[in-house]
């Protein structure tokens, strides 16, 4: 068989000049700062979204949101999310009122999908690199949740948010949240709500309750206290997940928290 010659291809080399024009790409440096937790799952509510209206997105809310998450990232923790539906749907709400409760559950998934984009686009703005992950395909939309895929945006420095709460009905976000920080192997729950912890009592409605600094997850549910679902806190408990409530209106508490600061209350054996 005759063999003949492959002719060498010369490309053309490229103009220094030209590539002196190129901006060089560059990630923003973060320096990691002494924290106690060094990955965290915060679960924001639905409502903190939406502030003083009724319903909906507050867009100046949603924006401060954002920046104050940037200041906890930019001390190098690694950061999931979990935020609710309640300001657009809630599906335990929908099916007191004789809706089916399976559908109910459904379109408070979706709800959830609305503020995961909603926190994805005020991050994004702020330049934090952020990911959508959802446990109900929406593939146009957002990713799929695979658990190692959130291990791997963590590790390279993204905001990871879990949106569509399991994908399964009679599953809060708060049972969410808590699966979700098990996953992605977490070192604390922050739940941040408009109270400043855990009282013996709703402190809206009663003058005289009491803030706890620390509680038992044995006594958050045996109190019934509500401050999250008693399947969260079971698995949380089941897990050695310690749970930190704080109010999110004050500003810095969730950096605060995270550096090992006594804000809210603490969850815990």
């Amino acid at each position: 068989m005759l063999l003949l010659p492959i002719r060498q291809c010369r490309f053309p080399t490229p103009d220094i000049a030209y590539w002196n024009l190129v901006p060089p790409v560059t990630r923003q440096a973060v320096t990691p700062q002494p924290v106690k937790y060094q990955r965290i799952l915060l679960k924001l509510s639905g409502e903190a979204l939406a502030a003083n209206q009724q319903f909906g997105l507050n867009p100046e809310r949603v924006a401060e949101l954002a920046t104050e998450i940037k200041e906890v990232w930019e001390t190098g923790v690694d950061i999931g999310m979990v935020v609710g539906g309640g300001n657009f749907f809630r599906g335990v709400a929908a099916a007191a009122r004789s809706m089916d409760r399976v559908t109910a559950d459904h379109m408070g998934m979706l709800a959830t999908v609305i503020n995961a984009l909603a926190m994805q686009d005020a991050l994004e703005k702020v330049d934090v690199p952020v990911r959508v992950m959802t446990a109900i395909h929406l593939q146009q939309v957002a990713e799929p949740y695979i658990r190692r895929r959130a291990m791997r945006h963590l590790e390279k420095r993204r905001v990871a948010i879990f949106a569509g709460g399991t994908s399964n009905p009679y599953f809060s976000t708060d049972t969410a949240a808590a699966l979700r920080a098990l996953e992605i192997q977490a070192n604390v729950v922050i739940k941040a709500t408009g109270v400043d912890g855990v009282y013996d009592k709703d402190p809206r409605k009663h003058a005289d309750a009491v803030r706890y600094e620390t509680i038992s997850y044995q006594n958050v549910l045996a109190q019934a206290l509500g401050v999250m679902d008693a399947s969260a806190v079971a698995m949380c408990r089941d897990n050695k997940l310690p749970i930190v409530v704080l109010n999110l209106s004050g500003r810095g508490n969730i950096k605060r928290a995270v550096e090992g600061e006594a804000i809210g209350t603490l969850i815990a054996d």
